[in-house]
């Protein structure tokens, strides 16, 4: 089953096998965002940092994700803050006993598959369309998150029409897509370029690039297909 669900800027799309799983990643969800939000009322600059942020004083576990992940990709901690939402709402699911559990918070994904799922790309106006890859079945937690230049509300310095991360860290995921996103210039050497962000840092296990008319590929993918990709399927607000 799915739902899609809506909390102020968090936008997702839920999938369980149980309805109980969904509730639980609402509440989630929920609970998480308060905690951010009291945070950021204490100190407001975690918000609009661009750069590696220190924290002050007590903060939450999801402060202190968001920061770590940010800090290891040398960019501000908000990069992390949708990857890192959908991994304490899947977590929360797979402690009520879910086996199948997938967030997508507009593009930035936790996952947990007891069987295969094709995820689809969506490249905004890449002439690159329909492309997608497999997720194998699997019993731990993944995160594939998103970023682009060219498509939605999200801020990025770069020209990616999707930069895709794929990590066990759904929150390194997360900022780590942010920063490939803003590498990326304009053409098949740019997207080569662009790969030194992510290349060589522990955690990350590979990523995919389009930009315009050119796509590339680094690391341990999984293995890519074509897919119908159905913008009505998009999560988006």
């Amino acid at each position: 089953m799915k739902e899609y669900y809506r909390l102020k800027e968090t936008i997702v799309t839920i999938q369980a096998d149980e309805r109980s799983h969904i509730e639980a990643a609402k509440d989630e969800i929920v609970r998480q965002r308060m905690e951010l939000e009291r945070y950021i009322s204490f100190d407001p600059f975690f918000r609009t940092s661009l750069e590696p942020y220190a924290i002050k004083g007590e903060a939450p576990e999801i402060v202190k994700r968001m920061t770590e992940a940010a800090k290891i990709m040398d960019i501000g901690p908000m990069s992390a803050v949708a990857g890192t939402i959908s991994a304490f709402a899947v977590e929360v699911m797979v402690g009520a006993g879910a086996s199948f559990a997938i967030v997508d918070n507009g593009g930035d994904i936790a996952i947990i598959n007891d069987r295969p799922v094709v995820v689809g790309i969506y490249a905004g106006n890449s002439p690159l369309k329909n492309l997608g890859f497999t997720m194998e079945e699997r019993d731990t937690i993944t995160g594939i998150c998103t970023s682009s230049g060219t498509v939605g509300p999200s801020i990025s310095f770069g020209m990616a029409d999707a930069a895709v991360v794929f990590s066990d860290d759904v929150a390194l995921a997360d900022s780590a897509a942010t920063a490939l996103g803003n590498a990326t210039g304009v053409g098949r050497d740019a997207v080569e370029a662009s790969f030194n962000v992510v290349s060589g840092t522990p955690g990350i296990k590979g990523a995919i690039l389009i930009q315009g008319e050119y796509v590339g590929l680094w690391g341990d993918v999984p293995p890519m297909t074509r897919v119908n990709v159905n913008y009505d399927c998009i999560t988006k607000g």
